[in-house]
């Protein structure tokens, strides 16, 4: 009984410790509008609707939040019941699905203070977090995770790759109490470090004294020229020389053409610049350090993690080609409970939907095949035609001979008959 007792405790302590803030995994079909806000900042966002797009693991758990129009803004978020990070772990993760092979557009999402008006949510809108991949051409295809401190937002100074491919992706961000952090993607580490490292939330610790500088004898050339290296006495060519197998042209008018000069060409013998050799300056001191001293304007902050109000998840993005879907919201401070999430969404239906994709690529493949074996065989068609068109034409031709032979054999008898 004692161990049983111990055991509730430590359960209800647990319990107490680990909070799970926020889920939306939209299960209820249409009831997701009664927690979501569509802002009223512009009046040409782009609509949601909820599926599970063309390929799915499963069609009901996989349905989502999918961008349905092209070239559009998107604000829409959802509150709950605001809190601290205060000394516990934050952990926000998602899934993303750009099943539209997307060209340019987010797939983030950002963490607000409660205070936020939903209705006038908008791009300016402050924010405490903003986290999720960023897709535009070739050259941009990022996560974003940007804090804001003391109301700045502040981007990681790491370049942090996402997935482009069609498929649905998971995506985890880690902000501990100790100022460390850890971004995952389908729950595998791909960056980590400190928040003081990885951001210029404050100025740096050291900076260069600025009352040291280079002392003027000092001598930072690894190599200086040979004083004893001297220009050999054939060394000088000029670049361009006369062609000596030109001519003058023997239509040549001085009057008329001026002096005539033969054409330039390369000397062969041209050497280029003469340099001296270089040797190991004996005077090399190493390359000058600037001194450094502690910066008087850093100043140590534990509490750049902490956000005092979190209380709103919002999707406020522009996408070119719509159909992203986003779905599996989770905002905890307990990473267990954030893995078994995962692992029981995402990762119950990851393999079915990649079959799923596979298959109806297979098909689209086949179809494309047959169709190009249609195209080929009406080609082929058209050319056999096309030669048969060529052979009557050229049997109307012969026959066309023949009743001219005919004729003028007809013509010759008539005229010997009449001379008869």
């Amino acid at each position: 009984m004692q161990i049983l007792g111990l055991f509730a405790v430590i359960l209800t302590l647990y319990v107490v410790h680990a909070t799970e803030h926020f889920r939306e995994q939209f299960l209820d079909g249409d009831e997701w509008r009664s927690r979501w806000v569509n802002s009223k900042h512009k009046s040409d966002y782009g609509e949601w609707k909820l599926t599970a797009g063309n390929f799915y693991g499963d069609a009901e758990t996989d349905k989502g939040l999918q961008t349905s129009q092209d070239a559009r803004f998107y604000a829409s978020s959802a509150r709950f019941e605001p809190f601290s990070n205060e000394g516990k772990t934050l952990i926000i993760q998602f899934t993303v699905k750009h099943e539209q092979k997307i060209d340019c557009g987010g797939g983030y999402v950002k963490i607000f203070p409660s205070s936020l008006d939903q209705t006038e949510m908008h791009g300016d809108s402050q924010y405490y977090i903003m986290f999720g991949p960023d897709i535009c051409g070739y050259s941009t295809k990022k996560v974003h995770v940007i804090f804001n401190y003391k109301g700045v937002n502040h981007l990681i100074k790491k370049e942090i790759k996402c997935k482009d491919d069609e498929l649905t992706h998971l995506y985890t961000l880690i902000l501990n109490p100790d100022q460390t952090y850890e971004v995952r993607i389908d729950n595998e580490k791909v960056e980590s470090g400190t928040l003081e490292e990885d951001w210029d939330f404050l100025p740096p610790k050291k900076i260069k004294d600025p009352e040291a500088k280079k002392p003027e004898d000092w001598d930072d050339r690894a190599k200086v020229d040979d004083a004893e290296d001297a220009k050999p006495e054939d060394w000088d060519k000029a670049e361009n020389i006369p062609d000596p197998d030109a001519k003058k042209p023997e239509d040549w008018d001085e009057d008329m053409d001026g002096e005539w000069e033969p054409a330039m060409i390369p000397n062969p013998e041209y050497k280029g610049e003469w340099k001296p050799k270089q040797i190991d300056n004996p005077n090399y001191k190493g390359a000058w350090v600037h001194p450094e001293i502690d910066n008087p304007e850093y100043s140590a902050d534990a509490a750049i993690y902490k956000f005092d109000n979190i209380g709103v998840l919002g999707l406020d993005l522009w996408q070119v080609k719509s159909g992203t879907i986003f779905d599996n919201f989770q905002i905890t401070d307990d990473m267990k409970e954030a893995e078994d999430f995962a692992t029981g969404t995402w990762g119950a239906t990851k393999e079915p939907e990649k079959k799923m994709k596979e298959e109806q690529d297979e098909v689209k493949r086949k179809e494309e095949d047959e169709k190009t074996k249609e195209q080929d065989a009406e080609a082929d068609a058209e050319a056999d035609d096309e030669a048969d068109n060529d052979i009557d034409d050229g049997d109307d031709e012969d026959e066309e001979d023949e009743e001219d032979g005919l004729s003028e054999t007809d013509e010759d008898e008539a005229i010997a008959k009449d001379e008869l």
